[in-house]
């Protein structure tokens, strides 16, 4: 079984804590460090930063080459925008892509999280990028740190589906709704300036005004996250019953819409303790599902998220961060302490957590290529490999993107699978966009494989990668498609993962096969994730060296084209067919097989399988 994770010790709060104690509201000590001559921030003002939406980062592919020079390191700033639900307007993606050019390594990084990254920002311009996305009324605050991040939304645009349109509507008034109150991150990096913040909608500001008494913290600058926010990094997502895009179940708080026969919103659905994180060598840190809590009106949504978030914020584990997810705190009270003390909170009763359609399967090509928007408009969906838009001498995507925004300023949506879609199209212009694609080498897409792989940056940039993720998918993906071929499954839609760290910002946990980094060169092999993403995968292999992760595949593919069911998916062929008989598969494989010392059927992620919203609204909790 997973191991129970310790009880936090209140005599002990970790380091971080204390900074964020001593920060007046995530002001110091980056105030005055923005106007140092440094190339980096210290140690403490980097946790700060990243309330901002930054992270310090370094080249670590010449670190040991400038190490060896007496240099110190090519400290560079990551910034992550604020896009909830994914929505790009036109305006701030052109400033992006030019910010990019200019004081990035000019590339963008599309997120698994609806967001883009810019990377390789100076110290010294990171206030002017700041500003620059500021002036087109975009944001970073609050897409780092222990605190709400962006809130994801399913991102197809139907606007003849009114499921989807609450959705997007929701998904911005719960991103205002967890705003920081903080003024923090206008003093320090816009100074003067005049600006035009988006106003919020009347609801939400009086939610913000007036929460309820338990969880209010009277006389506090920040009277829902208090004076050192959240024990940590906090997600939200919102969607409708038939699409699961946004991997629900991975989130501390996610919300199902639930509209009428007519289309009028009915309420939410809403389940909580989802998260991907754990750490190597450690039982006590592990992925798990989202469990449900119950159903609420629209009126209700505002004190009952906020009543989350202050359950989490009083009771989360603020001694060992590795342990400080809301997940862990609702996986040692039990889904049902959780609840009750939540509707303590929240001074309310949650309404029974009803019986749900299943979720449907994800589609070939998901949201990709042109599709009817409902309204007489098109959508495009473009793929983009690892979520790096860039250049290269066959594929120009990020002049065809610039070209088209340019042209036509049509709004892009950013989709959970790091791919984009271009929306709000004129049916006249479907051809022009179609022609500058051509030009730039951008080609329809046809690649099921490419259509829900993902896969995080890891290395050179990320301080937290062990081994190579975003450079080393396409090779793998590569090898893949070749063997599939070779077994007509070429349109078998897999989803396949890769992260360079075992922390799961790319949702390996939740793939059919997912490989996740364990040391210098080799993964471990995670199988068995549903492609409804109601299921966690389960730990197959620990160390499997990069060359080797196709030879290892090849046999269980083979087996799985030879012996499915009819439109049987391979997560689904692997829990069904076994962890043992699976692993008899591999006798005589030349690939190196290490002994893992887990027993087949070993329940690591199994135990949590039932425990998501499709397997409690099966059983009429």
């Amino acid at each position: 079984m997973t191991a129970a994770p310790p009880p936090a010790d209140p005599r002990k709060l970790s380091k971080v804590e204390a900074l964020k104690q001593a920060s007046h509201f995530l002001r110091d000590p980056l105030a005055r460090e923005i106007g140092q001559d440094s190339s980096h921030f210290s140690e403490a003002a980097v946790q700060i930063l990243k309330f901002h939406g930054s992270y310090q980062q370094d080249d670590r592919d010449s670190r040991q080459e400038r190490r060896q020079a007496g240099l110190e390191r090519d400290y560079r700033m990551m910034l992550r925008t604020r896009q909830p639900g994914g929505y790009m307007p036109a305006p701030l993606y052109l400033t992006l892509d030019r910010l990019a050019d200019r004081y990035g390594y000019g590339t963008l990084r599309l997120t698994t999280r609806q967001t883009i990254q810019l990377h390789g920002i100076l110290k010294k311009d990171l206030k002017t990028v700041i500003q620059e996305i500021v002036a087109e009324m975009g944001s970073t605050l609050a897409t780092c740190g222990d605190i709400n991040r962006n809130v994801m939304a399913c991102p197809a645009p139907f606007k003849n589906k009114p499921a989807y349109v609450h959705a997007h509507t929701y998904a911005r008034k719960l991103a205002d709704l967890l705003a920081p109150h903080t003024g923090a991150y206008y003093e320090l990096w816009i100074d003067d300036q005049p600006i035009e913040i988006p106003p919020m909608d009347a609801d939400v500001q009086a939610a913000r005004q007036q929460l309820p008494p338990k969880v209010a913290l009277p006389g506090s600058l920040e009277p829902l996250y208090g004076a050192t926010y959240l024990p940590r990094k906090f997600k939200c997502a919102i969607t409708v019953p038939e699409d699961n895009s946004v991997d629900i179940y991975s989130q501390d708080i996610g919300l199902i819409v639930i509209t009428g026969k007519g289309g009028d919103l009915l309420g939410f659905f809403v389940g909580g303790g989802g998260g991907m994180g754990r750490t190597h060598g450690k039982e006590e840190t592990f992925p798990l599902l989202a469990q449900p809590l119950g159903f609420v009106r629209p009126e209700q949504i505002y004190g009952l998220v906020q009543a989350i978030v202050a359950v989490q914020r009083d009771h989360g584990n603020r001694s060992d961060r590795k342990q400080a997810r809301m997940k862990y705190l609702v996986h040692q009270w039990g889904i049902k302490k959780f609840r009750q003390t939540v509707e303590t909170y929240w001074g309310e009763k949650l309404k029974p957590f009803r019986p749900l359609p299943p979720v449907q399967p994800r589609l070939d090509l998901g949201y990709l290529g042109w599709h009817e928007q409902g309204d007489g408009k098109l959508f495009l969906g473009i793929s983009v490999l690892n979520g790096r838009i860039q250049d290269s001498p066959e594929r120009q995507l990020k002049t065809a993107l610039r070209r088209i925004t340019e042209s036509f300023a049509y709004p892009l949506q950013l989709a959970p699978t790091q791919d984009l879609l271009i929306t709000e199209v004129e049916p006249q212009h479907r051809h022009p966009i179609d022609q500058i694609l051509r030009e730039c080498g951008v080609l329809p897409p046809s690649r099921p494989l490419l259509a829900w792989s993902m896969a995080c940056p890891a290395l050179p940039t990320c301080g937290l990668a062990i081994t190579e993720s975003e450079r080393y998918l396409p090779q793998v993906l590569q090898d893949l498609e070749k063997l599939l071929q070779e077994l007509h499954l070429e349109h078998e839609p897999l989803v396949v993962r890769m992260t360079g760290c075992p922390n799961g910002c790319a949702r390996p946990y939740l793939a059919e096969i997912g490989l996740v980094g364990v040391q210098p060169g080799a993964y471990q092999l995670w199988l068995g994730g549903s492609p409804r993403g109601d299921r966690l995968a389960q730990l197959f292999l620990d160390k499997v060296p990069g060359e080797a992760i196709l030879a290892t595949l090849r046999p269980l593919l083979t087996n799985f084209a030879q012996e499915r069911y009819s439109q049987e998916s391979f997560g689904d062929f692997c829990v069904r067919y076994g962890w043992e008989r699976l692993r008899q598969l591999l006798a005589g494989n030349t690939a190196r097989i290490p002994d893992l010392g887990i027993p087949g059927g070993s329940d690591n992620g199994a135990a949590v399988v039932g425990s998501g919203y499709g397997g409690a609204a099966a059983a009429g909790v």
